[in-house]
């Protein structure tokens, strides 16, 4: 699969631009698991409800909120997001350039590939090739996501990348002392020793996801034993392929009442112990009569609205 630019901008230091799309590196392959019914294998579906109220709400009559330290529920209205600074620029503004020594890998989050568009080629090579002489990282700012982030630059094969981290002020200190006392001279050479019995190369090759390949081995034993839960409806169907079958359904009952006929859904209705064939028969005879039934029928099978109702954002007490 094809990679697909997320985000389009420019790398700008001093004077020189470098008009840049910026693709994920990274994609995760960690094994994901669906929370079922045990009995049958059904989703289980979480509706959004009011810890107040106890009504189901619309996703129309959500807003965003701000919970005080002293448990205080401040509203924020899209006019109040508005006024917040910007965060829409489209530009990674070079801060200064700095030793890749001092960078902590702790403050590393998530990674990019930076590609240059046809007209930025040369100034692209450019930064390249000044980031691998001097061994260095540009720091940089960049809008991603609507809020401003702090990131490096940096070369990886021959492409730049990009890589955002966090702020200072998000790492944790740890809150506790390893004290391990004495330490003999004896045993520092024998981890000396373990750490060069142990010396090398890293190769990425050489290390592989056991977990991912164990479960997948599981599961296919399970198909191969007859071990799967037969739904009623597919679990692997989304929300827009639901609709767009309740829709072709109520299309086809609405074409066959229509043409008079039963789609099988009516109950109670005069006609229902008679055979097709006749009741085909008695419509074709009475016309008259089987264009008041299709419109009854229209009137039974119209769905009644449900009455949805809008209830205002509510402030904690």
């Amino acid at each position: 699969m094809s990679m697909r630019a997320i985000w389009k901008g420019s790398v700008s230091f001093g004077l020189v631009s470098v008009p840049v799309k910026l693709y994920a590196a990274t994609e995760s392959h960690d094994v994901s698991f669906r929370q079922v019914h045990a009995k049958d294998g059904g989703r289980i579906k979480y509706q959004r409800v009011c810890s107040i109220d106890g009504e189901e709400i619309a996703y129309a009559d959500i807003a965003k909120g701000y919970e005080t330290e002293d448990g205080e529920m401040v509203i924020l209205s899209d006019d109040d997001l508005a006024e917040l600074p910007s965060a829409s620029s489209r530009e990674i503004a070079v801060e200064k350039f700095v030793p890749t020594d001092q960078i902590d890998a702790m403050l590393f989050e998530k990674s990019y590939y930076l590609e240059p568009e046809k007209t930025g080629a040369k100034a692209y090579a450019l930064l390249r090739q000044a980031l691998k002489d001097a061994d260095r990282m540009a720091v940089v700012t960049v809008a991603l996501r609507q809020r401003t982030s702090i990131a490096v630059l940096r070369v990886r094969d021959d492409v730049i990348v990009l890589q955002t981290m966090m702020w200072p002020d998000e790492v944790r200190e740890p809150d506790f002392n390893v004290e391990a006392g004495d330490v003999k001279d004896t045993e520092v050479k024998m981890a000396h020793m373990l750490v060069e019995t142990l010396a090398g190369d890293f190769e990425p090759s050489e290390f592989e996801d056991d977990y991912a390949g164990a479960v997948e081995a599981l599961v296919s034993a399970k198909i191969k034993g007859g071990e799967v839960k037969k739904t009623a409806t597919s679990t692997k169907t989304s929300g827009e392929v639901v609709d767009l079958l309740a829709a072709l359904q109520k299309s086809v009952a609405a074409a066959k009442t229509a043409r008079g006929e039963s789609d099988g859904a009516d109950t109670g209705d005069e006609g229902d112990d008679e055979k097709p064939a006749k009741k085909a028969a008695a419509k074709k005879a009475t016309p008259k009569k089987d264009a008041q039934k299709t419109a009854a029928k229209k009137a039974k099978k119209a769905p009644a609205k449900k009455a949805v109702k809008k209830t205002p954002a509510k402030r904690a007490s």
